[in-house]
């Protein structure tokens, strides 16, 4: 990949297929409202788990080139922390435990990594679940993917709350991501029970469905349904009774909501899609890059929702 030296400061988003993204449309008027000046944002493409050296060479670009900001990752948040952490001149707490990059930032030549991904999934999900979900309903909660946004998510429900998932399952189609993430979890600590399941085809997520209570959260964390096409579950997939059907997509074709959709009525299900996570994921990692602070009240996030529906359908 060829990079051209950036002529004004600028956001980078390392991912998959960031053209198609919302966000392209989305942060010029996030900036202007924010305040931020003549900016720019840039996508970086990679297919998932590229060549080590290809993360490399876009993280020492963005550290050697004056108007390159820092960049949001996503998709590539493990193997980039992987490829480049000798890189990094500080690796933040949330980081160094998960062992993702989701962001990264510039502060006095300094090149810094951040996990910003527990905060984001956090806020998204106090803000779609009541906060006696799980006591209520005894629920558990199935993340489908054992990548970096499951390793946030699991981290944001293990802490010590009053509200927590009786149990918590973790599915991924290979085994070292598994490996992975129950490492992870071991050094949280938590006493929630979690599973780890082998699961390299939709059949085998369809059965862990079948072992669910109802009211039970079940995360489309895989990226299919917009980095790849399809769905991590088969049409036979029964949903639990009252469940919560959460797929961190917000694009794509999203065959994972369209299956919890076909139930919805009989299920009783909720339904949720990734764009509120998709609001607190860009600005947390705004605030880092540009070193400012962005109110996360309700009322200031429903007005860059507001502002990002508007410029995502202009």
């Amino acid at each position: 990949m060829t990079y051209v030296p950036c002529e004004k400061p600028t956001l980078h988003f390392i991912g998959v297929t960031t053209g198609k993204s919302s966000i392209m449309k989305v942060f010029p008027a996030w900036a202007r409202h924010l305040g931020l000046g003549d900016v720019a944002i840039r996508g970086i493409d990679f297919a998932p788990h590229s060549d080590p050296a290809s993360y490399r060479e876009a993280v020492a670009f963005i550290q050697d080139d004056s108007l390159s900001m820092g960049a949001l990752v996503t998709t590539h948040k493990i193997d980039l922390f992987h490829a480049c952490r000798d890189m990094f001149d500080e690796v933040d707490h949330f980081a160094g435990l998960m062992g993702e990059t989701s962001c990264i930032s510039k502060r006095d030549r300094r090149l810094v990594c951040h996990a910003k991904d527990p905060i984001s999934s956090g806020l998204a999900i106090d803000g779609f679940l009541p906060p006696d979900h799980f006591a209520r309903t005894g629920g558990q909660v199935v993340s489908m993917g054992a990548g970096g946004s499951t390793i946030a998510l699991t981290w944001h429900l293990m802490q010590a709350r009053q509200d927590r998932p009786s149990g918590i399952v973790v599915t991924n189609r290979s085994q070292p991501r598994l490996d992975e993430i129950r490492h992870v979890h071991e050094q949280m600590g938590s006493d929630i029970p979690v599973d780890y399941v082998l699961a390299p085809d939709p059949t085998a997520n369809d059965r862990v469905l079948q072992e669910l209570p109802p009211g039970s959260l079940v995360i489309n964390a895989t990226g299919l349904g917009k980095d790849a096409p399809g769905s991590p579950l088969s049409w036979d997939a029964r949903f639990p009774e009252q469940a919560v059907a959460w797929d961190l997509n917000y694009r794509g074709d999203l065959v994972f909501l369209d299956q919890a959709r076909a139930q919805a009525a009989e299920r009783r299900l909720q339904i949720e899609d990734g764009w509120t996570y998709f609001i607190h994921g860009w600005t947390q990692v705004i605030a880092e890059v540009f070193d400012i602070t962005i109110d996360t009240s309700a009322e200031n996030i429903d007005e860059l929702t507001r502002i990002a529906n508007a410029a995502a359908k202009g």
